[in-house]
């Protein structure tokens, strides 16, 4: 006598998953737009590059707009903090914009280092709207290994 049994898909659990999250994205997305939450965020953005240059890291930010004195930078042996702040300079009443894209607010960006850093060494620059740090390394002694000859 043969029985049926029904099987269920491999993927059976991660399908009812994606169902479950399209119903809610498409329910929640009419209350909550994304865009409500995340355009201000994404124009006050901070892109870096990290170099490794052989004795130090050179760490560049794009900051736009930003002047020396809205810059807080902290440094420790293995990590980068910049905190950044772009203020209007217009005055209320002097507003008459049909449409502006210009953001302005505080922001910050961590960067974790791959080495430790001699922190009293780094040093940092402003240059047309580009954060230039350049931040040694610690030059640790490398171990000695000396080759053995068998006798």
């Amino acid at each position: 006598m043969k029985f049926l049994v029904r099987r269920t898909p491999d993927n059976f659990i991660r399908t009812v998953n994606d169902e479950i999250s399209s119903l809610l994205n498409r329910h929640f997305d009419t209350y909550f737009p994304q865009n409500m939450y995340f355009e201000d965020t994404e124009k006050l953005s901070m892109p870096i590059e990290v170099a490794d240059k052989g004795k130090n890291f050179e760490i560049k930010a794009e900051l736009p707009g930003i002047k020396k004195e809205d810059l807080d930078i902290d440094i420790e042996k293995d990590y980068l903090n910049i905190k950044a702040k772009k203020i209007d300079e217009v005055n209320e009443e002097d507003k008459n914009y049909r449409h502006s894209e210009f953001s302005y607010g505080e922001f910050s960006r961590m960067i974790q280092l791959p080495e430790e850093i001699d922190v009293d060494k780094s040093e940092a620059k402003l240059e047309h709207g580009v954060l230039i740090i350049t931040a040694p390394k610690i030059l640790k002694e490398k171990e000695q290994t000396k080759k053995l000859i068998v006798k």
